[in-house]
């Protein structure tokens, strides 16, 4: 790896230099690296680009690493993950993809990841993205992910894009079954001309199933934002989406939530809100010294943690 992968692996995985226990690092739309171990084993998809990821039942305290480089214009990567976790397993999984991209050219990730979790399984899920350099070609995303969550299971998805991708397309799809929970925290930043949109579909089928999804965001420039959602519940559940915004400068957000009660039984809540950074927040951090782009910069910091 050079430096630019290094930087790369730092900031969307956290990582400095190869990690420990299971992994798998793709570059440029080949495997960079990767290990598995006894607990958690990947292996190659035989019919189209991808892993299988298999966590055997019991598994604890065990995380796995799946990041995904670009470093070149002219490049669309797409790779199909899918993950199987044995039942009572709780592990954690760190993906995301960075984008180096000084071309003219495009580059595009398109990560199709779908999870199976057995009963009683816990998953936290962390996935960055960021792209970074000046090349007019443009740093897309467009992720799709597919939860599927049998008796007592616990999905916990962590999504950050906090920086240079022109435009992505997130599609999130969960079936959540009896006494099963999906929490998800999404956090977003764009700038200039950016585009994201972010879609979540969920169904609440199982009796006692429940979901949380929790969004914040802050548009800048004159970029857009579209937030969508989708809660069905069909049996006796809960759930509940939150979608929050900051609009800055010549920025747009848009939320559209959808709320289909097929039970009586289903309890179901949508909270939006989008406003500007209040006026008495940036006077009261200015007049401890900052000036008007740093006490901007706080508040938003503040609002994405």
């Amino acid at each position: 790896m050079d430096r630019t992968d290094e930087q790369l692996l730092e900031t969307i995985a956290d990582l400095h230099g190869i990690p420990e226990g299971s992994f798998n690092i793709r570059k440029n739309g080949k495997l960079l690296a990767r290990n598995s171990d006894s607990d958690i084993e990947i292996v190659s998809k035989k019919d189209k680009d991808g892993i299988d990821i298999i966590v055997e039942p019991n598994v604890k305290n065990k995380s796995v690493h799946i990041p995904v480089l670009l470093t070149v214009g002219d490049f669309k990567d797409t790779v199909y993950n899918d993950f199987y976790i044995g039942e009572n397993a709780d592990v954690t999984i760190i993906a995301g993809c960075g984008i180096h991209n000084d071309a003219c050219s495009d580059a595009e990730h398109d990560g199709i990841h779908t999870f199976y979790l057995s009963k009683n399984a816990k998953v936290r899920y962390v996935e960055k993205h960021y792209a970074s350099r000046n090349g007019t070609g443009k740093k897309v995303f467009d992720p799709i992910t597919k939860i599927y969550l049998k008796e007592n299971a616990q999905f916990i998805l962590e999504a950050t894009q906090l920086g240079g991708v022109t435009y992505t397309d997130r599609k999130t799809y969960a079936t959540v079954g009896k006494r099963a929970q999906l929490t998800v925290k999404e956090k977003i930043l764009t700038d200039n001309e950016e585009r994201a949109i972010t879609d979540f579909k969920i169904k609440l089928s199982g009796e006692g199933s429940r979901a949380d999804v929790v969004s914040r965001s802050v548009a800048r420039g004159r970029s857009m934002q579209k937030f969508q959602s989708d809660l069905i519940g069909k049996n006796e559940c809960f759930g509940h989406v939150e979608c929050d915004g900051i609009v800055l400068d010549n920025a747009r957000i848009i939320s559209t939530p959808k709320i289909d009660a097929v039970s009586p039984e289903a309890s179901l809540i949508h909270e939006a809100a989008v406003g500007k950074i209040a006026g008495e927040q940036l006077l009261k951090l200015m007049s401890l010294g900052l000036s008007e782009q740093e006490a901007e910069d706080a508040i938003i910091r503040g609002f994405l943690n």
